[in-house]
């Protein structure tokens, strides 16, 4: 853990601690919210073994991060078990998103000879009639229930992750119940993020009242269910958490609440970077800005030098109520959704309706 606390000889604040990498964009399936609008491919100039190799090397010269093998379809790449299993003789922590279609048996026993610590799997719908419309493949349902027996049988361990639109907002008690009587280890709501396909889904997005609401019954069933929860892409959710548990006369710290008081919301270029396919640096996959390009510098210049990491770091100069909010720095607002609402990603998060004290203050 030396180098998860210096770097360069020097006290370091920031380290990554989770890296997803799109190291394939091809996809078998044809979401109608991918951040990507991904194809079956393939895509030229992709980045190379070697590269992949080297990336990872760099990476674990100065840190520790959970590395999440991503696309597209990860197992769309030939070469997906030996970077796995280079990332794993490293120390890093290796885990992988598929799709679930192309998982079998054997596939599935390969990833744990790899070192694959885990693999998310998503469910948009509590039927197969809603997930496979989501999804835009027949039988994706099917594939993914399939998917989750198959690690289930080998051992390995597995997440669902759920987009939530206004399609199956109210069948998300359903789908977390499905979670559970999988087997699932943890369960991981995402908030759509209108970036990709998902931009032209503005009649699904869910209101911010809405965004509220289910924020606070994500908080509702933190202690109802036996299962890791965790809302993602929804930073206000740690400012809706700490209000609650203030009400019930409770401080948060490390020592009551574990990692729930020491997550933060938008993690983007403080603990978390996204690479892509292309090995373009972003603070994560849904702001489409880039940071460097590990082709040209190596990822740890990129992670302390990049102009925008370095943005996403001062949170006192993020803009409107965000920047005066006193839950900036457990929440940070998504700068993603405010890049799409106004052009510039340190304005305010559009889909939180909390007014911060000193704003009000600063209004009077």
């Amino acid at each position: 853990m030396e180098k998860m606390l210096k770097h360069e000889g020097k006290e370091k604040k920031y380290l990554p601690r989770l890296i997803a990498w799109e190291i394939t964009r091809s996809c078998n399936l044809n979401c109608v919210h991918c951040r990507a609008a991904a194809r079956f491919g393939p895509y030229p100039n992709e980045l190379k073994t070697e590269e992949c190799l080297k990336f990872l090397d760099d990476v674990a010269s100065f840190s520790e991060p959970i590395i999440i093998l991503t696309g597209g379809e990860p197992m769309m790449r030939e070469d997906i078990f030996d970077v796995a299993k280079h990332g794993t003789g490293l120390g890093l922590r290796m885990v992988m998103a598929p799709c679930g279609l192309l998982m079998n048996k054997e596939n599935t026993k390969r990833m744990l000879e790899v070192g694959i610590k885990r693999i998310s799997l998503s469910i948009d719908g509590a039927d197969a009639a809603a997930h496979d419309a989501f999804r835009n493949v027949p039988g994706a349902f099917d594939a993914v229930i399939k998917a989750t027996q198959l690690a289930k049988d080998a051992g390995l361990e597995f997440q669902i992750n759920t987009t939530i639109t206004k399609h199956n907002i109210n069948e998300l008690p359903k789908i977390l119940e499905l979670a559970m009587k999988l087997g699932a280890a943890a369960y991981h709501p995402f908030l759509l993020v209108p970036t990709g396909r998902a931009a032209n889904m503005a009649d699904q997005e869910i209101s911010p009242d809405d965004y509220e609401k289910t924020l606070t019954w994500f908080y509702d069933q933190r202690d109802k269910v036996k299962i890791q929860f965790k809302p993602t892409c929804a930073p206000h959710y740690y400012r809706i958490f700490r209000e609650h548990e203030r009400q019930k006369g409770h401080a948060v710290t490390p020592q009551t609440h574990g990692l729930d008081a020491m997550t933060k919301g938008c993690m983007g270029g403080q603990s978390f970077a996204f690479v892509s396919h292309l090995g373009k640096v972003q603070i994560c996959g849904f702001l489409e800005t880039e940071c460097g390009d590990i082709r040209k510098e190596p990822f740890s210049k990129i992670w302390d030098t990049s102009n925008v990491f370095l943005e996403m770091r001062a949170l006192d100069d993020y803009h409107g109520r965000c920047g005066v909010c006193e839950y900036r720095k457990v929440c940070g607002g998504c700068r993603a959704r405010a890049f799409a609402a106004t052009g510039n990603y340190l304005d305010e998060e559009p889909y939180c309706t909390y007014q911060p004290k000193l704003a009000e203050a600063v209004k009077k």
